[in-house]
């Protein structure tokens, strides 16, 4: 146990991204099948985004129109 705290202190010490990434990778661990589920779900979702972007059936924004967007309505600029 006290190797588990010491651990601990050396994960909290990391930057966010890095500890966002071991918590992460540990989270998938406990159940590496619904991971699996996951990642099947988005790979299929994929590729029905991709087909209608193809298709023309599908409303894309501008990446500038969507950038002044957040920039309004999240950060109030």
């Amino acid at each position: 146990m006290k190797d588990t705290a010491a651990l601990l202190d050396q994960v909290l010490s990391l930057p966010e991204n890095d500890r966002a990434e071991m918590a992460t990778k540990i989270l998938e661990s406990l159940d590496p099948e619904v991971q699996r589920d996951v990642d099947e779900a988005w790979a299929v979702e994929i590729e029905r985004r991709c087909a209608a972007v193809d298709a023309g059936t599908l409303a894309t924004s501008d990446w500038k129109d969507v950038r002044a967007r957040i920039e309004r309505d999240i950060f109030g600029r």
